[in-house]
């Protein structure tokens, strides 16, 4: 490189180092205002509450599954009076009823409670499902 280009180029380098601070000057102060539709906010506030019940991965018990729906009410029930705290839930997957216990967000609190379960209900057994969010207290029962 000759004399000439290193010049040009140190010049170059000075005028763009310049360019760019004197565009972050501190005593710029910007104001604007923001105009927009007042059903927005009410939409933004909307997609936060839907997303804050969404049903996230984890794992629940399955504690039955059968095609009588009534036996699957009873266990159910007796499910309820034994771990009033604990959510059960019934679905029904043609051609079986299943009910499916708590909200474990990793498998070794799922089998933490069903080690509980197991005198109770002997073919229990754990099964990766959309779960509602865990409450703490639930979280405390698992322990």
């Amino acid at each position: 490189m000759n004399y000439i280009n290193r010049i040009i180029l140190i010049v170059f380098v000075v005028f763009a180092n310049k360019t760019a601070f004197a565009q972050t000057s501190p005593t710029d102060t910007a104001k604007f205002k923001v105009v927009q539709d007042s059903r927005i906010n009410s939409l933004l506030e909307k997609h936060i509450q839907i997303n804050s019940k969404a049903p996230i991965k984890g794992y629940r018990v399955k504690i039955h599954f059968g095609s009588d729906k009534s036996k699957a009410k009873e266990v159910k029930a007796k499910f309820i009076s034994k771990f009033p705290d604990v959510p059960a839930y019934e679905k029904y997957d043609q051609p079986n009823f299943n009910i499916r216990v708590g909200d474990f967000r990793t498998k070794l609190e799922a089998y933490k409670f069903l080690k509980q379960l197991s005198a109770d209900f002997p073919s229990a057994f754990i099964v990766q499902d959309d779960i509602d969010f865990p409450s703490i207290e639930n979280q405390r029962i698992a322990q």
